[in-house]
């Protein structure tokens, strides 16, 4: 289904463009948007333990590649909110979740740094990214199961 009326012009030509399924094509970017997000998530975890055990607490500091998906994943969460609005509105509640909680969990990691606790792996940050996960693949991946769950819902 082609969006009836565009706002970015040749942007939502590609990016409304409808895949295997009847999908968006920015589903599927979302989706792989967040499984980059998961091994940003994991790179920034391993450098904040390396800066923690060579430089000490006040060396830790946001990695950049994390922070660059988190505001892709915003802005392409909002970007999918004018295409679906309904689908779009979701995810950006569910991305915002999701970044709002990387932020807490990055500090909670200086603060175990600064009281000399190892440092734990961000925990809340993982299950907020699950869940958004979990709703991308739902979005983009639905017509995979859609004959099967029709038949019996």
């Amino acid at each position: 289904m082609q969006p009836s009326v565009t706002l970015f012009g040749p942007l939502d030509t590609i990016m409304g463009s409808t895949a295997p399924g009847g999908t968006y094509l920015i589903e599927y970017v979302l989706l792989v948007l967040v499984v980059a997000n998961f091994f940003t998530r994991q790179l920034a975890h391993r450098r904040h333990t390396k800066q923690y055990e060579d430089d000490g607490a006040e060396a830790i500091s946001r990695h950049p590649l994390h922070v660059t998906t988190n505001v892709a994943l915003v802005l392409l969460s909002f970007y999918y909110t004018t295409l679906h609005q309904h689908g779009g509105m979701v995810l950006s509640v569910l991305v915002l979740g999701a970044v709002i909680t990387d932020f807490f969990e990055f500090e909670s990691r200086k603060v175990e740094a600064r009281r000399d606790l190892p440092l734990e792996r961000p925990k809340g940050a993982i299950v907020a990214a699950l869940v958004v996960f979990m709703y991308a693949g739902y979005q983009s991946l639905f017509w995979v199961i859609k004959g099967p769950w029709s038949s019996i819902v």
